[in-house]
């Protein structure tokens, strides 16, 4: 099975609407898909109840679970609070922050305020994020990702091996915008034993913790 938290749909940059994005995930194995295009402030209502509505009739007649979120994206590292909370009071089950990957020009500071807001589960590809940043990812329940996505995944080694010695939550996300990028079980497990995962710690990134997360946004769900 597969748990995948950060996929993108036509609502941002992806190709695929959410309901065809959820069959093609169920057909490559899917157990659980995230949502979460890219947001900043002004459009997190309309994608929150756009998501939902389709999420309704995809989880009625197909056995897959869709979680609703959003990924905050090149939001000023000040506002990521703000931002994190107004996605979360608009319904938001998951919010992951558009981490500070070597690709993109992510404000720096950006990772830290998302582990420290509060209301961010998932820093999505890293990129060069210090120990101490690791350390407060761990008290404050925050997951990290190890990214399936060309050019995202450069510091997969560097998180995995942080995050291993200190022991943080680790997950692999697809970060999909086509339906090549959705995973599939055995890439998957390839994607997190390329970066370093070691065997023994396989069953907690691939189900263990993404499970548990799965609860947690489930939770907010039926809260």
């Amino acid at each position: 099975m597969v748990f995948d938290f950060h996929t993108h749909t036509y609502w941002s940059d992806g190709v695929l609407s959410p309901v065809e994005q959820a069959r093609r995930a169920l057909m490559n194995g899917y157990r659980a898909i995230g949502l979460t295009d890219h947001v900043g402030i002004g459009n997190v209502e309309h994608l929150i109840t756009q998501f939902k509505r389709e999420r309704e009739i995809v989880e009625r007649y197909w056995d897959i679970t869709v979680v609703v979120g959003v990924e905050l994206t090149h939001v000023p590292a000040a506002g990521i609070a703000e931002a994190a909370k107004s996605a979360r009071d608009a319904g938001a089950e998951i919010v992951v922050l558009h981490g500070e990957t070597p690709v993109e020009p992510v404000e720096p500071g950006s990772d830290a305020a998302a582990i420290d807001s509060g209301y961010v589960d998932v820093i999505g590809h890293p990129g060069h994020i210090t120990e101490d940043e690791v350390r407060r990812a761990i008290q404050n329940d925050v997951f990290l990702e190890v990214s399936a996505r060309g050019g995202h995944c450069l510091t997969n080694g560097h998180v995995a091996a942080l995050g291993q010695r200190l022991g943080a939550k680790l997950i692999v996300n697809s970060d999909a915008h086509s339906p090549s990028d959705l995973l599939k079980p055995d890439f998957q497990r390839s994607v997190a034993l390329g970066a370093g995962i070691e065997h023994g710690l396989l069953t907690s990134v691939l189900e263990d913790w993404p499970q548990e997360l799965l609860q947690r946004c489930l939770a907010r769900r039926e809260g």
